[in-house]
């Protein structure tokens, strides 16, 4: 009789334990599942992506003549013909390359008086196209360079073809990051209510078998 009592008691014991392992586990996992996997994001503007239209005209002048939002950058350069010709990265670069080792040395128009640039002919192609809304894209380390400049940043203002073509400008770029904004909050991803009740009820399981 003795010994059927051991074993029941045994077995009782090995039972009790295998709940708490379950209940040790599933309260462990109950932790795991915090947040649902973030879904595949859609292309955002990002450093002001931007087609940019530049217009030479006179010969050696040139001038932003319009400008939009962009996943990527692309430069659209029309000629005094009225001829329009896309740069390709290699002559972006080397424009870029040129203009960042006159900022090194002090020469770029891009940093000299608003009054003497006037003066000179303007910024020239390659400082247009670091004052249009696709600089920081095209040459990340040469904007950083300038980002302070107080004389850069007025300059940008006058490489425009007018104030309305600049005004045009920041106000498509202002709608473009207010909606990008808006879909990055909305696609952001949230916890579940199902995941929460989940661990709630998981934990209260966990302290009745632990008490």
């Amino acid at each position: 009789m003795n010994r059927h009592i051991k074993k029941i008691s045994n077995f009782a014991m090995v039972g009790s334990m295998g709940a708490l392992v379950i209940a040790t586990l599933t309260g462990c996992g109950g932790d795991a599942p915090k947040e649902a996997p973030k879904a595949e994001e859609k292309p955002a503007i990002q450093k002001e992506g931007a087609t940019v239209t530049i217009e030479e005209k006179p010969v050696g002048t040139f001038k932003i003549v319009d400008e939009i939002p962009s996943v990527t950058s692309r430069v659209i350069l029309r000629d005094v013909n009225g001829t329009e010709k896309i740069l390709s990265q290699a002559e972006i670069d080397k424009l870029v390359k040129e203009e960042e080792a006159k900022v090194d040395a002090g020469t770029s128009n891009l940093t000299k008086a608003p009054e003497e640039v006037a003066s000179s002919g303007g910024l020239g192609l390659a400082g247009t196209l670091m004052a249009s809304m696709a600089a920081g894209m095209l040459g990340a380390a040469l904007m950083n360079k300038l980002s302070n400049n107080q004389n850069y940043q007025q300059n940008r203002r006058t490489s425009y073809r007018s104030p309305a073509t600049y005004s045009r400008s920041q106000n498509s770029f202002s709608k473009a990051r207010a909606a990008n904004s808006a879909s990055k909050s909305s696609s952001s991803p949230k916890k579940s209510g199902f995941f929460s009740n989940k661990k709630s009820s998981t934990s209260s399981r966990s302290s009745s078998f632990g008490g």
